[in-house]
């Protein structure tokens, strides 16, 4: 189960990289995160924990680092996994992003419609 949006913004995407390292500020530009976390920089094996504004701490660990372009983080419970990818495309005079959540597991036919849902009020 897949559920992908995209937008254009102005800014370049090292700009855009930018706003992905400073955690402290998602909340800022994701409207279902209250705060976040990260044990050191964005780099691989970085170990990361954003709270949604309904209060849900999730650890999730960074996956994949592409240096001012993208980023990968998965969240685990048994039986299910989420794997959130934000990627940077750059367009002229401008950057295409997207994020995009992939459901994997036994429950992902029963949890990702729920989330899907709450993703895409968010």
């Amino acid at each position: 189960m897949h559920v992908e949006h995209c937008i254009l913004d102005l800014a370049p995407p090292d700009v855009v990289f930018r706003s992905y390292e400073d955690l402290p500020h998602w909340h800022t530009w994701d409207p279902d995160t209250r705060q976040a976390r990260l044990d050191g920089p964005l780099l691989p094996d970085a170990r990361g924990q954003p709270t949604s504004t309904k209060g849900r701490t999730v650890p999730m660990p960074v996956t994949e680092v592409v240096a001012g372009r993208s980023f990968t983080v998965e969240a685990r419970i048994p039986l299910f996994r989420m794997v959130f990818a934000h990627v940077l495309t750059p367009r002229p005079g401008a950057t295409e992003i997207t994020h995009r959540l992939d459901f994997h597991g036994l429950l992902a036919a029963v949890l990702g419609p729920m989330l899907i849902r709450q993703l895409n009020t968010g």
